[in-house]
């Protein structure tokens, strides 16, 4: 494999650099000196961004764009052989990295790397971890999947003592990191274009687990099933945090304010007890907040410390997002795409302001509808009424014979009220005639449907 020596920046070439992911790594790059160019398919505010930095973007993926020849390429799961740059790169003779290894090598340069892994919550577990190091002065170099509010950024260039990472399974990337301190916040059955099967995909999570060195620690959630398959063998401190006392750490006295937001209180397993307020909805959010206090008391961070920052914490764009008002209807978006966390989202709404909830879901991927049209199903009939938009393709050509009317179907076989319409003018349409004031309007999935709520909020 190509190795990066950080004290010799080179010229950097990212195709998909307008990713999430891809245009942290890309920031990061450019602050160390390095020359970055990439290629993405069209213009976005990452891409903007890193323009004003000094990157140079291509709009479009061809050939042409590797004619300064880098000195290497880094690309994606998402990048296919047959990519014109791909194969342009390797006629060349460009090394090339994947985006996960890159990321691998950059954790390699900070003095404690720290990966938030899971099926689901790493970004919002990532940020409050992250917004704890914050108020903990330790100027953190950040890399995170979303728009993390307080930075207004997906990434923060810090000092060399702390990185924190997302750690993504798919593809198996995050065994290409090395991080000091892991945390596992979930393992279900998800990727299943990639994993043969839940087996498969909690073997990689041990894979991950066995990374960590013995002056580190995993700090795990203990209600995983059989988390002692996960934790076997392992030479690193383990932390567990969990719904009862069977955990390091466990909260209760949970209690909602007027928004959804719980506050609760956290017992150790001495028996020693603290008390949070979060400024974030949902019962998912008291088990990401005590994830990331579980890593900032093994960092030795005062509680003080923790409890304002987690109090401060404002999410991070597309999580429970209020996007704004439009006739009286409050709109959120929010980035659930899997069974879980759809479920987790609707009933966090529940205890939010509203007459009726209107759910707007677009399914992500042909794969991961098929495998999970039922629990989809079940999932959305927590919401009142349910609109559906077509499946968002992403990386995936539609070959298994399954539709969003499929997914209405089973959804109305279950009696309950679900429509569906190819267009987004369609579904805004409809919900400019049917919504009404005091309505509370979520649109959902991973997909660009979070166009639906600002196009309402232009008219």
């Amino acid at each position: 494999m190509y190795q990066i020596d950080f004290k010799n920046p080179i010229h950097v070439y990212f195709i998909g650099i307008g990713g999430i992911s891809m245009s942290g790594l890309a920031e990061i790059l450019l602050s160390e000196g390095f020359t970055v160019s990439g290629s993405d398919r069209q213009k976005s505010d990452l891409t903007e961004t890193l323009s004003s930095k000094g990157a140079l973007v291509y709009y479009g993926q061809k050939k042409e764009n590797l004619a300064n020849h880098p000195d290497l390429i880094v690309y994606t799961s998402a990048i296919k052989s047959d990519n014109p740059e791909f194969v342009e790169g390797q006629a060349l003779g460009i090394p090339f990295l994947s985006r996960a290894q890159l990321l691998g090598q950059m954790m390699k340069n900070y003095k404690i790397p720290i990966a938030v892994s899971g099926t689901h919550g790493k970004t919002t577990t990532t940020s409050m971890l992250s917004q704890i190091l914050l108020e903990a002065d330790t100027d953190p170099t950040l890399s995170i999947g979303g728009i993390y509010r307080t930075i207004g950024s997906n990434i923060r260039v810090g000092g060399p003592d702390y990185f924190v990472t997302e750690a993504c399974e798919y593809t198996n990337s995050f065994l290409s990191f090395f991080p000091k301190i892991g945390i596992i916040l979930n393992i279900e059955e998800d990727h299943l274009d990639f994993f043969k099967d839940i087996h498969d995909i909690r073997n990689s999570f041990h894979e991950f687990a066995k990374l960590l060195p013995a002056d580190g620690a995993l700090i795990i959630n203990g209600d995983i099933s059989k988390v002692s398959e996960i934790t076997d063998s392992l030479s690193c401190r383990i932390i567990t945090y969990g719904s009862d006392s069977n955990s390091d750490y466990h909260p209760s006295d949970i209690t909602y304010n007027e928004f959804g937001c719980p506050s609760f209180t956290l017992i150790g397993a001495d028996g020693s007890k603290a008390s949070y307020t979060l400024s974030v909805p949902g019962i998912y959010n008291v088990y990401n907040a005590s994830a990331a206090i579980a890593a900032a008391r093994f960092l030795n961070i005062d509680d003080n410390i923790i409890r304002k920052a987690l109090h401060d914490f404002n999410g991070t764009d597309r999580r429970f997002e209020l996007k704004g008002t439009v006739n009286g209807i409050s709109i959120i978006d929010d980035y659930a795409h899997h069974p879980t966390e759809i479920t987790a989202t609707l009933n966090a709404a529940t205890n939010y302001p509203h007459k009726t909830i209107w759910c707007v879901f677009q399914p992500h991927t042909y794969t991961r509808t098929k495998a999970f049209l039922h629990e989809f199903a079940k999932a959305l009939t927590l919401s009142d009424k349910i609109i559906l938009a077509d499946i968002y393709a992403a990386r995936e050509k539609d070959t298994l014979g399954i539709s969003s009317a499929t997914l209405q179907e089973e959804i109305q076989n279950l009696g309950h009220e679900c429509y569906y319409f190819p267009s987004f003018e369609e579904i805004e349409n409809f919900i400019l005639k049917n919504c009404t004031n005091g309505d509370l309007l979520i649109t959902m999935g991973a997909g660009d449907v979070v166009k639906i709520g600002e196009n309402l909020l232009k008219k």
